[in-house]
């Protein structure tokens, strides 16, 4: 081969070289497009909240009070909405008030002995008519529900002289679910065995569903025990949620593993029970092969038939990942959801609390569709809040602020139908 053929041919190879070069440059230019064209399809949009009405602080009837100085611990007010009404249990008032979206008192249960008598406590005019005033001796109230028939159930706690001991399980028996019909007009307790039982453990939350059965939530020192009631108040299941009975897949995977039930839900539609379970492992560091930590692996939604006790293939739970800068580098965590309820069209609800407000996540009941949105709230203007999510996916608050309260509402039924309709 001559000197003008080697010439050629390395001629040829650069140019080939260039080629390659070209096409590889474009094939990145291309990839770098695509992933941030995806990154902004992929940005959780904000839901919007409105504010339904403001509340005063003070002690008038149509006022909340939550900062009593005389007594100690979390606050115990709390909110619940249905059919577009609220009602808030005032536990440092011991009072209960039922108000429309426009904030207007409809209906007060208050005890006596902590709150002035209202001025329409008699009728005494046609205006206070529309109002009512039920005078009830509330001792310790928190968690409350409201079925389809606007009956009140409302959970208080015993009197020291009432109150009982479990000793074998190590259980303060203390609380009892206050029944009250849509007049207001007192109907009984229910205690573990029904009307008149004996009182629950430390009860976490009650619900009704739709057959207006009531379902007690209890804390016990081995796990939890959940109430279920018939309509007409009367037992008729009980079910024992222990840590050895939940499913544990990572049991076959790793030696040291935890985990835990975050939170348990009842269906509305069903005789079911919905567990959230949160899963962890050991850290082992990679230099000196010493357990340093524990690390976040998973979280598992399971379903639990109470009339059979058989649990069903669970549902995964996708972590909200926070972005963490130390020094010059960045890393992802993942940090588990709390779940906060179960809609009637089979929407499973979460929360997680960020820098800006919360992160919500949807869930479908089959796992095939998940939505992601922004709650802008700003956490140094508020110094309390407390959430309910309705049977028919609106999520409203409660948020104590320093000048006043104010009741929000976040319409994610609106959300979820217009995303049906797709």
């Amino acid at each position: 081969m001559n000197l003008l053929s080697f010439i050629l041919v390395d001629m040829e190879k650069i140019r080939l070289q260039r080629l390659f070069r070209f096409v590889l440059t474009l094939f990145f230019v291309f990839v770098e497009i695509s992933l941030n064209s995806c990154t902004e399809k992929r940005a959780v949009s904000v839901l919007k909240d409105d504010t339904v009405f403001t509340l005063q602080y003070g002690n008038f009837e149509d006022e909340l009070n939550v900062f009593d100085f005389s007594d100690i611990g979390s606050i115990r007010t709390s909110i619940a909405m249905r059919d577009g009404f609220f009602y808030i249990a005032n536990g440092e008032s011991k009072k209960i008030m039922e108000l429309n979206s426009y904030g207007d008192l409809l209906k007060l249960y208050y005890n006596e002995e902590n709150n002035l008598v209202p001025s329409f406590a008699n009728n005494s005019s046609a205006t206070d008519n529309t109002r009512k005033a039920i005078s009830y001796p509330f001792n310790e109230i928190t968690s409350l529900a409201l079925d389809s028939k606007k009956c009140l159930y409302v959970v208080d706690r015993l009197p020291l002289e009432r109150q009982e001991q479990d000793t074998e399980k190590r259980l303060v028996l203390g609380q009892i679910v206050l029944r009250f019909d849509d007049d207001g007009n007192f109907i009984d307790y229910l205690g573990q065995q029904g009307p008149g039982g004996t009182p629950f453990p430390y009860i976490k939350k009650i619900y009704v569903t739709n057959e207006n059965e009531l379902v007690v939530i209890c804390t016990t020192t081995t796990g939890s025990v959940v109430y279920w009631f018939s309509t007409t108040g009367y037992l008729l299941y009980t079910i024992p949620i222990e840590k050895q009975n939940v499913p544990n897949p990572l049991s076959a995977e790793a030696n040291d593993v935890w985990y835990e039930v975050e939170n348990i839900v009842p269906d509305y539609k069903g005789r079911k029970l919905y567990l959230k379970v949160d899963y962890f492992s050991s850290h082992i560091d990679d230099a000196s092969r010493i357990q340093s930590g524990i690390t976040y692996e998973k979280s598992l939604l399971y379903a639990l038939s109470v009339p059979e006790g058989t649990y069903s293939k669970p549902i995964t739970i996708p972590p909200y990942t926070e972005q963490v800068a130390s020094g010059f580098s960045t890393g992802n965590y993942d940090i588990p959801y709390d779940f906060l309820g179960v809609s009637d069209n089979g929407w499973f609800f979460f929360i997680v609390s960020t820098d800006s407000g919360f992160s919500l996540q949807m869930i479908q009941e089959d796992g095939q569709r998940v939505l992601k949105r922004n709650l802008d709230l700003n956490h140094k203007e508020n110094l309390f809040y407390t959430f309910h999510l309705g049977n028919t996916g609106i999520l409203s608050v409660l948020l104590v602020r320093d000048e006043n309260a104010t009741v929000n509402w976040w319409r994610t039924d609106s959300l979820i139908q217009a995303i049906g309709s797709l």
